[in-house]
C-alpha cells in the first residue's frame, strides 16, 4: 500500500472510496486528489490528510490514478493528462459507457486501464463494483483494482462487453430500490399510516429481504413464494403488480438504461 494513488475529479463516490482507502490501511500521505474547485480540495485534505494536486501533477507522480468525472468531461481530462502520464502507471475509470478502448488510443501505448462501475452504496461500504480489463492491464492491475474498490464493499470481474449490462443492474441499481420505497412509502400514507412509520416498516423490510437474499442460498422465487400464501394478502398484491405489468416495465427500464450507457459511450450527450 506504500503506492501513490491519485482520485480524479473528487466527488461523492471518489470522497468515499479515499475514505475507504484509509480505513483498509492506506496512508492518506500517499493518496491524492484533484477537485474542480480549491475549496472542494481544501476541504478534501482538512477531512481525511489527504494531498490537493493538479492534474498534470497526479499524472507525473501517482502509480495508479481513478479518474471519477462525469463521462462527457473525460476526453478533455485525457488531453489534459496525455502529455504528463508515462505509459506504465495504471489508469482505473469510473465513468459509465466508456470502454477502456477510448482510454487507450488517448493515452501512451501499453497503458494498461482497468473499468470500474461501482454505485452509490460506496457511500456505506456496500458497494457492488463491477472490474474489466482493457487490452495491457494484467492480473496485478486488475487485483489491485480490486484491493482499492473491495475498500468500500464487494468486487465482480466481468467480461468488458458486459460492462453496460451491468451499468443497468448495479450502478443504477440503487435508484430504483429508492423509486420503489418512495411508491411503497406514498401507499402507506394511503392506506393511513404517518410517513415516518410507513418508512420505518418499509426501509426495515427491505434490508431483511435484502439479508436473506445475500445469506439464505435461496432462489427469490421461493422465498417470495414462503411468504405467499394461498388467497391471502400478498398473493392479492403480486395478482396487481402482474396486471399493471411492473415486471416488463422494470426490464424496459433495464434496457433503457443500458442503451443510454452505450449512447454515453459514444459521445451522445442528451
Amino acid at each position: 500500500m506504500s503506492q501513490k494513488v491519485a482520485v480524479l475529479g473528487t466527488g461523492k463516490i471518489g470522497e468515499a472510496l479515499l475514505s475507504g482507502m484509509i480505513r483498509a490501511g492506506w496512508a492518506p500521505a500517499d493518496l491524492l486528489v484533484t477537485a474542480r474547485r480549491p475549496e472542494r480540495a481544501e476541504e478534501l485534505r482538512a477531512r481525511h490528510g489527504v494531498t490537493p494536486v493538479t492534474n498534470s501533477e497526479a499524472a507525473k507522480t501517482a502509480d495508479t490514478l481513478i479518474l471519477t468525472v462525469k463521462p462527457q468531461d473525460m476526453g478533455t481530462l485525457l488531453d489534459e493528462l496525455a502529455p504528463h502520464l508515462p505509459a506504465d502507471r495504471l489508469v482505473i475509470s469510473g465513468a459509465a459507457g466508456i470502454p477502456t478502448s477510448f482510454f487507450e488510443e488517448r493515452l501512451a501505448t501499453g497503458t494498461p486501464v482497468v473499468r470500474v462501475m461501482t454505485n452509490t452504496p460506496a457511500l456505506v461500504d456496500e458497494a457492488m463494483s463491477v472490474i474489466s480489463a482493457g487490452t495491457h492491464a494484467t492480473e496485478a492491475h486488475v487485483a489491485h483494482a480490486e484491493e482499492i474498490f473491495g475498500a468500500v464493499g464487494k468486487t465482480l470481474r466481468v467480461p468488458e462487453s458486459q460492462q453496460d449490462a451491468c451499468t443497468a443492474l448495479s450502478g443504477s441499481g440503487p435508484a430504483y430500490f429508492f423509486y420503489l420505497v418512495e411508491a411503497m412509502t406514498d401507499a402507506g400514507i394511503l392506506l393511513g399510516l404517518p410517513r415516518d412509520k410507513a418508512h420505518d416498516l418499509i426501509v426495515q423490510s427491505a434490508i431483511g429481504a435484502a439479508v436473506m437474499l445475500r445469506d439464505s442460498g435461496e432462489h427469490p422465487v421461493k422465498l417470495r413464494e414462503n411468504v405467499t400464501s394461498p388467497a391471502g394478502t400478498t398473493i392479492n398484491a403480486i395478482r396487481e403488480l402482474e396486471n399493471h405489468g411492473v415486471r416488463a416495465a422494470l426490464i424496459a427500464a433495464l434496457e433503457a438504461a443500458r442503451d443510454r450507457s452505450r449512447e454515453l459511450a459514444s459521445g451522445k450527450k442528451d
